[in-house]
């Protein structure tokens, strides 16, 4: 199964590029409001499809997601 990333992750992998969420919602195509709702939320209430937006955009960025166990 693929890992899905957390509200956390997505905040703290935004925090280390140094990014806003603006930036975040530049890179990922994704609106700002929703950058904010999985920050603030969680991810367990976004599509797979905006999760793996915001993932793709952060790896591209140079972060790297190790999954739990990992």
């Amino acid at each position: 199964l693929a890992m899905a990333i957390e509200g956390e992750q997505v905040r703290a992998a935004r925090a280390l590029l140094g990014w806003t969420q603006q930036e975040l919602s530049e890179h990922s195509g994704l609106s700002l409001t929703t950058i904010k709702r999985m920050e603030s939320l969680g991810t367990e209430r976004s599509s797979a499809v905006n999760i793996a937006a915001a993932e793709k955009a952060l790896e591209a960025a140079g972060v790297v997601f190790i999954p739990e166990n990992g």
